[in-house]
């Protein structure tokens, strides 16, 4: 297959021996993101057509609502810090406060003297997704029950993380289609909680998921222009593979069901993207921006050929493009996962923009991915995978990994039980 570049633009022969295999300014993993299609085994709710999905994801069932989850359109997720003297009765009681009121509000209900009811409902496919971090373990007087992998990541070669996005003893994902109730419910959660825990940091995203002529969502775009989440489990058999911990990988029979979330946060240059011609960006990801397919198919989902030599005698996809390193290597299909992330952008202060130039306006804004991604075992996937991309993603050139933490998502609840139950009671 032969790629054509346009007139003016840079050869893909020109980019390839000029661009170097490694930057220095940053980790990759940033462009598979979202789930989107099957809802999995966490009992969410199949669309109700195209225009408007039943506003109800069911809180209880054997997973976690918010990961196998058709993707929303809003993501708060704020980790916490618990304060000082909080012991196990108050760790269960925090729990206990915090699942009751995310399931009222996931249902449509109120909490217990919400003073705002009616911001609660229509729930708009709202999710609330809780994770542990090593301190909860430690506070709870339950160290031993931790999974062993649950800790920080090891250092990437390209790593510029910086502390205030780390590590933490709780997270919160708070999700869904309705940015006011987002932001109602997590609230009520920040509030009912303040005895026994602080927020750390919070890390708000958006997306624009496309619905397809069938009515099913589409696969989202990120900042970059390119359609993020196409490689992703998409039945029960791939989520039971890829994302929920089973009997054999559990180092405690509560971690059945469960999962490892880890969050990356990955600042993009786009001043610096936006000055690269649109040859050099399809080569640096191995595939189109308009479809998402491959450079050696037509559609998205089509399987890249990594073999394939075009006619000025150069791999199709080049060996360091993006795909061609964040995907299963030498037949270890441990490394899959899913990448459900969320865009960020936030707004230039008037106090940072003080006395600078337009041009240098641009230059500060904050813009990139939260990424975030659900496996069995962050040793046998994330890692692996990272490392590769840390070595040699030609997309280093444009973004910076400035934060990363990681937590146990605990199964999910029966009726009347708060998270973790079985592995902290």
């Amino acid at each position: 297959m032969k790629r054509h570049s346009s007139s003016g633009q840079l050869s893909r022969r020109s980019f390839l021996t000029t661009v170097g295999l490694v930057s220095a300014t940053a980790a990759a993993g940033v462009t598979t993101a979202c789930a989107s299609g099957e809802a999995g085994t966490d009992g969410s709710a199949d669309q109700q057509g195209a225009d408007r999905p039943d506003p109800v994801v069911p809180f209880d069932g054997p997973h976690q609502a918010g990961i196998a989850t058709p993707v929303q359109a809003h993501n708060t997720t704020v980790a916490f810090t618990l304060r000082d003297g909080v012991g196990p009765k108050e760790v269960r009681r925090l729990l206990n406060i915090w699942t009751s009121d995310a399931r009222r509000m996931c249902s449509g209900e109120p909490v217990l003297a919400d003073l705002e009811p009616e911001l609660s409902s229509d729930p708009g496919r709202l999710t609330v997704t809780c994770g542990f971090g090593r301190g909860l373990f430690t506070a709870a007087g339950v160290a031993d029950r931790a999974p062993r992998w649950l800790g920080p990541l090891p250092a990437f070669s390209t790593d510029r993380l910086d502390p205030r996005w780390g590590e933490r003893d709780l997270v919160i994902q708070v999700c869904g289609d309705d940015r006011t109730t987002v932001s109602h419910a997590l609230r009520i959660l920040v509030r009912g909680g303040a005895d026994y825990a602080r927020p750390s940091w919070t890390q708000t995203g958006f997306l624009d998921v496309p619905v397809g002529p069938d009515g099913e969502p589409g696969t989202p775009r990120n900042l970059f222009g390119f359609k993020d989440g196409t490689v992703n489990p998409r039945t029960e058999t791939d989520f039971d593979e890829q994302v929920w911990i089973d009997e054999a990988e559990a180092s405690h029979p509560a971690h059945v069901g469960g999962t490892c979330m880890v969050i990356r946060r990955v600042a993009f240059d786009m001043p610096l993207w936006e000055s690269a011609d649109r040859t050099t960006r399809e080569v640096s990801m191995g595939r189109t921006i308009t479809e998402g397919a491959p450079l050696t198919g037509r559609a998205e989902f089509d399987e890249p050929d990594l073999a394939a030599i075009g006619d000025d005698g150069l791999p199709v996809i080049d060996a360091h493009a993006h795909i061609a390193l964040a995907g299963v290597h030498d037949g270890d299909t441990r490394q899959r996962m899913l990448r459900r992330a969320y865009n960020y952008d936030l707004p230039v202060t008037a106090a940072r923009a003080d006395g600078l130039q337009d041009a240098d306006l641009v230059a500060l804004a904050d813009t990139g991915l939260i990424f975030t991604c659900f496996q069995t075992d962050p040793r046998t996937s994330f890692i692996p995978v990272q490392r590769r991309l840390a070595d040699g993603d030609r997309l280093n050139e444009w973004i910076s990994h400035v934060g990363s933490a990681v937590f146990f998502i605990p199964p999910g609840t029966a009726e009347g039980e708060y998270w973790g139950e079985k592995l902290l009671g």
